[in-house]
């Protein structure tokens, strides 16, 4: 019989416990868990006070969605609760919102990145791991907190 030899490789531990919320704008934030490389796309828990939409994007890549806590109503009128998942094809076009009495929060994989589309369906603003590795920077200078490699 032959032997098989398994190798350890190494895992990354980013004690994501550890990871500061960023704020994202009134009743918004992020914490981040890990940035791919070359903008592959991001993996976050997303934090969203009830009543705070998430306005029109589209998706570049895949998302992965999973409900910890609260709940949220697709434009759909569908509703998604703890304990759901959502899978996001590329090119898919959604809002959606924070509802319930208690905050939203999502575990997010994002492949890509995401745009926000103005009235007008044109790119208002990009969200990519470049981003919001920037956003994370940008927060950890401002309040004296040290940066943990969350990159890839």
């Amino acid at each position: 019989m032959n032997e098989v030899t398994i190798e350890k490789l190494p895992s990354l531990d980013t004690a994501g416990s550890k990871a500061p919320w960023v704020p994202l704008g009134e009743g918004k934030a992020f914490k981040p868990l890990r940035f791919l490389a070359d903008n592959r796309g991001f993996v976050e828990l997303l934090r969203l006070e009830p009543g705070v939409e998430i306005g029109w994007h589209r998706h570049t890549g895949e998302v992965h969605a999973y409900n910890l806590q609260g709940s949220r109503e697709l434009h759909t009128g569908e509703r998604i609760s703890p304990g759901d998942y959502v899978y996001e094809p590329p090119g898919n076009i959604d809002k959606w919102q924070a509802v319930g009495e208690v905050p939203l929060v999502v575990l997010v994989v994002v492949m890509g990145a995401v745009d926000y589309l103005g009235a007008d369906g044109e790119v208002s603003g990009r969200y990519s791991a470049g981003t919001l590795l920037d956003l994370y920077r940008q927060h950890c200078e401002q309040e004296g907190l040290e940066m943990l490699d969350l990159t890839e």
